[in-house]
């Protein structure tokens, strides 16, 4: 075995984290929620019926409502009217509410306040619209930039007044922590950059890198003074995008490695205490990368990245954590499942791209990245074959065979250029469940930048 894959292996052992029959407390008087942000930006050749799929879908997965978010578009109204009717056609329960993304709609005038206005009190009184504490809640992407009367806090403020105080104003704003126990407008606040390791850039010293693995450690400056207000948290599973300087000029990634999403959200169920909503970040922006949905709708010119990486694997994980968050004890897990993901080249690689190579590119490492659910004890084996193999062989030799017990386990293992992912788990000398990821090969020979997510999973019989 190298010595690289009996490092993996080390690591790997070092991270298993035996999850199976653990509980937390679950005393809250406010239930805890689970939602997804949704871009209504990318749903402009939306239906009803696809609104009902993605609602179906969603609430099938633990996802308690969707977190709007409506920019300067007129098209938009429309494609919300949709959503509350799918949602109150559905029949499920299946919430919504309104995040205002102010780096779209202005804030300038008294005019634009009201327009805003006009969209909160549009659905306000509609049956699926999300109730949190007695109030329709609303939140925003950004708005520390508003204007209107001289100052972000007197737009809010007067927002808020202009709609008689009756909504739960948890919005995301980019701003000093310190300063939001002195803003009279808030009901709480959404920490949007929760989810990412955004503090960690080039020049991120090897401990600064291990020390966000270990906690992205922002949760506690927001929630300092904040008592007895709400707190969203955000989790996200990846975040890539590759805009040049002819378009949205946006072309970096976040460290997403580390299995990301499954350690944000046991960060998370281990404070829920403090935390009343999860937002999952996001349904559906394909530009940013964080989709857990289909792809479907309008993508925002991200084909080049995003067509043929499915993330769906992501939203079958959330159906676990999220029932952990919301009622304080894991499930029991009953059957057997494998969840792999990676990027389609080395981070190293050089592509003929006119756009170029992601900033931040460097953080990342050349791993794909397991998690397993495990009904009861088994061999896990993960290793890298040719992706044309007919048949099922293992190379024991290269493989990591890790024993594991009964639970949640996170393995990680290198990707070679030219080959698949595979997973394998055996009990008793039986294979219980056998997975490659086939469509998958890790090209050192990309034609463009793609620091997206290859994301595949599987269910034991």
């Amino acid at each position: 075995m190298n010595l690289e894959v009996k490092n993996a292996i080390e690591a790997a052992m070092n991270d298993t984290f035996n999850m199976f029959a653990a509980t937390m407390d679950s005393g809250e008087r406010v239930p805890k929620l689970v939602v997804a942000h949704h871009m209504v930006g990318n749903t402009y050749p939306y239906t009803v019926e696809d609104w009902k799929r993605d609602i179906q879908l969603a609430s099938s997965h633990s996802i308690d409502g969707f977190v709007l978010n409506v920019g300067r578009d007129d098209w938009m109204t429309a494609r919300v009217d949709d959503a509350y009717a799918a949602a109150q056609s559905v029949g499920n329960g299946f919430k919504l509410c309104l995040s205002l993304d102010m780096t779209s709609l202005p804030c300038a005038t008294l005019q634009d306040v009201q327009t805003l206005q006009h969209w909160v009190s549009r659905y306000a009184h509609h049956p699926n619209q999300l109730i949190y504490r007695g109030k329709p809640l609303v939140s925003t992407f950004a708005g520390e930039g508003c204007t209107y009367g001289g100052s972000f806090a007197t737009a809010w403020t007067e927002f808020k007044k202009g709609l008689g105080g009756n909504i739960h104003f948890v919005p995301s704003l980019f701003t000093n922590p310190a300063i939001l126990n002195t803003l009279p407008f808030l009901d709480g606040i959404f920490n949007w950059n929760g989810g990412w390791p955004t503090q960690l850039n080039e020049q991120s010293s090897a401990s600064q890198i291990e020390q966000a693995i270990n906690s992205l450690n922002t949760d506690a400056l927001l929630l300092s003074g904040m008592s007895d207000k709400t707190y969203t948290a955000a989790v996200s599973p990846w975040f890539f995008t590759h805009y040049g300087p002819d378009t949205w000029n946006k072309n970096w990634i976040y460290r997403g490695d580390d299995w990301l999403f499954a350690k944000r959200w046991e960060e998370l169920i281990g404070m829920r205490d403090r935390v009343g909503i999860v937002e999952v970040i996001s349904w559906n922006d394909y530009g940013e990368s964080h989709y857990i949905g289909p792809i479907a709708g309008a993508q925002p010119n991200s084909q080049a990245w995003v067509d043929g990486f499915d993330h769906q694997g992501w939203l079958e994980m959330t159906s676990y954590y999220a029932q952990a968050f919301k009622t304080g004890s894991f499930p029991v897990i009953a059957e057997d499942k494998v969840f792999v993901w990676a990027r389609p080249h080395p981070k190293d690689a050089s592509a003929p791209d006119h756009v170029p190579r992601p900033q931040f590119a460097d953080l990342t490492d050349d791993f794909f990245w397991v998690v397993i659910f495990a009904k009861s004890p088994a061999t896990a084996i993960l290793h890298a074959p040719p992706p044309n193999l007919d048949s099922n062989s293992v190379d024991h030799n290269a493989a990591m065979i890790v024993d594991i017990p009964a639970g949640v386990h996170k393995l990680r293992y290198p990707l070679l250029p030219g080959r698949t992912m595979a997973v394998r788990l055996e009990r008793s000398g039986n294979v219980d469940l056998d997975y490659r990821a086939d469509g998958f090969v890790f090209n050192p020979s990309p034609n463009v930048y793609n620091f997206n997510a290859w994301v595949g999973w599987k269910t034991g019989s």
